[in-house]
């Protein structure tokens, strides 16, 4: 049931359904009996995915922080603490993934981090580049650079062309987090 080569998937822009495409995809994966690790960066443990995720044997989701917020609204000392932490997190992530022989690395809003400052893009690059050969890997956010972009195998762009968040709507449960 395992599969060759892994690839690596980058799903972002500035449209609704990143996230959603990546949690697709490993809906997908983890229904082939593929073992599937998910982290979500910039988010708190409560996202709606989560509960019916957490609930199939093959899927694990590593905690991230109780609380969060947009980096446009941490202090220089927030940053330089989420700085630490999500570093800290992606070493500890991505060496899971390898030494428990994940199948599927799902890195939600990693990004979004990077771009944010909050993330070292040289780190997640040189795993894709050292990466086990059959682990898939699935990037969300807002903003990947050249280097990200010749990293991956598959790169797709999600556009918003409309939103009710434009027109004051806020975020619902169950549909938008």
């Amino acid at each position: 049931m395992k599969k060759d080569t892994g690839l690596i998937h980058i799903y972002y822009g500035t449209g609704k359904g990143k996230t959603t495409t990546g949690m697709g995809l490993v809906t997908r994966a983890a229904g082939f009996g593929y073992r599937v690790l998910i982290y979500q960066f910039m988010k708190n443990n409560r996202t709606s995915e989560r509960k019916i995720l957490e609930k199939i044997p093959n899927v694990t989701i590593i905690n991230g922080l109780d609380q969060e917020k947009f980096s446009f609204q941490m202090t220089e000392e927030e940053k330089a603490e989420r700085r630490k932490f999500y570093n800290e997190r992606l070493r500890m992530v991505t060496e899971t993934a390898v030494k428990e022989d994940y199948d599927v690395l799902f890195l939600d809003e990693a990004i979004y981090t990077i771009s944010a400052g909050l993330l070292d893009e040289e780190a997640l690059l040189g795993f894709l580049r050292e990466k086990p050969e059959k682990l898939e890997v699935i990037l969300t956010g807002n903003t990947p650079d050249d280097a990200l972009i010749q990293a991956a195998d598959y790169v797709s762009e999600i556009r918003k062309v409309k939103h009710p968040y434009d027109l004051g709507q806020p975020a619902r449960d169950g549909i938008e987090r």
